[in-house]
């Protein structure tokens, strides 16, 4: 599978963090990486640890129209945004492609292929529930960055992980997780 993963700006890296971890654990997918300019600064308040440019997938920069992801010819799969800021969830829900994170989103949509937005923002207002209802209509999944706790998680990661398997698993990306209905 082509993934694309975009980082946004919203607070909530460990979610991205979480995200890749698990994409490195699992061979076979050729993914890219596009983040914004505040997902670079939440890192390195949320995960100071841990140097983003370390994970082994390509990083394409906001302005870097030549990404392969940037085009409906090169055939990618899918694309989750985690976080998912509300500017972005709203630029995305109102075909506004002012940069590569929007442009790839907009191509995943108009290709009908897979893409999930992992909203990270609270309280919301009727101009989100509407722009998430927008990314709906057009046939993406607005999947918020809300954990379960039916596994029992203990650790801040395996909390985080009861969002980001929802969504690789949405993408069509099976990883092992917590099913219910199974001992965890």
């Amino acid at each position: 599978m082509k993934i694309t993963i975009g980082i946004g700006g919203a607070s909530g890296s460990i979610y991205a963090k979480t995200l890749l971890d698990t994409l490195v654990s699992i061979p076979g997918h050729e993914v890219n990486l596009v983040f914004s300019e505040n997902a670079l600064v939440n890192w390195n308040l949320e995960i100071p640890d841990k140097d983003l440019e370390s994970y082994p997938f390509p990083s394409f920069g906001l302005r870097d129209f030549n990404a392969p992801f940037a085009s409906g010819s090169a055939k990618w799969d899918a694309m989750i945004i985690c976080p998912c800021s509300a500017g972005l969830l709203g630029r995305i829900a109102n075909g506004v492609s002012d940069d590569l994170m929007s442009r790839a989103a907009d191509v995943i949509l108009k290709e009908r292929k897979k893409l999930i937005l992992i909203f990270r923002e609270t309280p919301l207002h009727l101009i989100h529930i509407d722009n998430m209802k927008k990314v709906t209509l057009a046939g993406g999944i607005v999947c918020p960055a809300i954990p379960s706790f039916y596994s029992q998680p203990v650790q801040l990661e395996d909390i985080a992980r009861t969002v980001t398997d929802r969504a690789l698993h949405l993408a069509g990306i099976d990883v092992p997780s917590f099913q219910w209905g199974s001992q965890s």
